[in-house]
């Protein structure tokens, strides 16, 4: 995994995958899904979110629903990682599934303010902010977990295993 630096985007806790899939658009695709993911709490989220961009979360980020379009939506709009101070326990899985890093870090929430500049050093166990010069400590993501980040989520990685690219499990 390479180094990500991006812009914050900051929100708190308990943010329902209800608000970053909304229902009324599921069955629209992905391309319809992500002009509305995040909007009812900030409506400029997925107009201005750029490739690379950082989402910071509070507790709980991605409670509620089992909907796996939630991290696929941000995803889709370029979101280089999510850092937050706790995970829904199926939202966390499913983004790193579809290869979308979801890191652990205390302190987060008051450590960054939006429109910040971050830089995740996953292997370093390092998160940066550039704008206040602060370093905090990031929960490190298991060899597997890394494993299938690298190869971009899942399916990739079993293709890769499949074609012969790289060993199995």
């Amino acid at each position: 995994m390479s180094t990500i630096r991006g812009r914050v985007w900051k929100f708190g806790d308990d943010v329902n995958t209800d608000v970053m899939a909304p229902g009324p658009y599921l069955d629209k695709g992905i391309e319809e899904l992500k002009k509305h993911c995040l909007e009812t709490l900030d409506p400029s989220f997925p107009k201005q979110v750029k490739p690379g961009d950082i989402v910071v979360g509070g507790a709980n980020f991605g409670c509620g629903s089992s909907r796996e379009h939630a991290p696929s939506a941000l995803k889709a709009l370029g979101v280089g990682a999510i850092i937050a101070e706790s995970y829904g326990r199926i939202f966390f899985r499913n983004a790193i599934a579809i290869g979308l890093p979801a890191v652990l870090c205390k302190g987060i929430s008051k450590a960054c303010q939006a429109g910040d500049q971050l830089e995740l050093r996953q292997e370093e166990g390092m998160l940066l902010n550039l704008t206040s010069g602060q370093k905090l400590a990031i929960d490190p993501l298991s060899p597997d977990m890394l494993r299938v980040l690298s190869a971009g989520g899942i399916v990739p990685l079993l293709k890769a295993i499949a074609a012969g690219q790289t060993a199995g499990p």
